[in-house]
């Protein structure tokens, strides 16, 4: 697993990947924060029934470390609807924006993406001219006539690159959109359910295989119609047939496993109906000043 690195709290995940030095992500754990059980310590989420005076103050934990590892920074937190829309951020974006996926080309707010069990995805460029996170539950991921949000979000970065080549030969200066621009990208997977825990039924097989049947290596049958499902391999798989090759973080080992960590993180599968709710984590992307 990623080393912590101050100022982040110890128990923190740092994604280890070659991202250029001015783009910053962190994932955060049960770590640090003020709620009550079940919902202990670091619940994020807003939507789970935790105190709403505790909510507020975990987020503000959360914006002192970003704002300490770079420049002050505020993370963005959206309404998650299991669906495959990306939305650009900006200064002025508020709270509550229905969207799966962000992105970000400025400073000064963070992609952030919160999850119980469902997949946090991180990507940048090489040379770290935008960021951007990614909700990737099994239906997000599966999406609908083999797109979902991954794919939604490596086209927000081919649109970002189409516009800058225009802005560009507007102003007369070279530039060339890369023939592939997902072979310029990088993503980090964080924790989510691992492929052990994540029971599904034949609906979900399907939503995967009737689009790529090579998908059906991820799902191992587990009597009566059911499967077990390898979330994280799921979203390798399609990341790679988007052209990128450079995948880090979750490689579906149980280092990764969000149910079988019940003191790390908040697992919905295995906490809400054991104790009547589960917390959230976040996974976090954002751009500093480049030196």
């Amino acid at each position: 697993m990623p080393a912590a690195l101050s100022p982040i709290p110890a128990d923190w995940l740092r994604p280890d990947w070659p991202a250029p030095a001015h783009v910053h992500a962190l994932c955060t754990t049960r770590a640090g924060g003020v709620s009550a059980a079940p919902y202990d310590h670091l619940n994020l989420g807003d939507h789970v029934n935790d105190a709403p005076a505790a909510v507020q103050a975990n987020r503000a934990v959360l914006a002192q470390v970003l704002s300490e590892v770079g420049a002050p920074t505020r993370p963005v937190f959206l309404r998650q609807v299991h669906g495959v829309h990306v939305h650009a951020l900006g200064p002025a974006t508020p709270d509550g924006t229905e969207a799966d996926a962000c992105t970000a080309d400025v400073p000064g707010v963070a992609c952030t993406i919160m999850v119980a069990d469902c997949l946090p995805v991180l990507f940048t460029d090489l040379q770290g001219t935008q960021v951007a996170a990614a909700h990737a539950g099994w239906r997000g991921l599966a999406g609908a006539g083999g797109r979902g949000v991954l794919e939604a979000v490596v086209e927000s970065f081919v649109l970002s690159a189409q516009s800058n080549q225009a802005l560009d030969a507007i102003n007369n200066e070279s530039s060339v959109v890369p023939a592939t621009v997902s072979s310029e990208l990088m993503a980090w997977l964080g924790p989510c359910i691992g492929p052990t825990a994540f029971e599904v039924g034949a609906e979900v097989k399907a939503a995967f295989c009737d689009d790529d049947p090579a998908a059906a290596q991820h799902f191992r049958p587990h009597g009566h119609g059911r499967f077990l499902a390898d979330l994280a391999g799921l979203a390798r798989q399609r990341l790679q047939a988007l052209g990128l090759h450079r995948i880090h973080g979750n490689d579906s080992s149980a280092a990764w496993c969000t149910v079988s960590q019940p003191s790390r993180f908040f697992s919905h599968r295995r906490d809400t109906s054991a104790l009547g709710g589960s917390g959230r984590f976040a996974a976090c992307i954002w751009l500093g000043g480049v030196a």
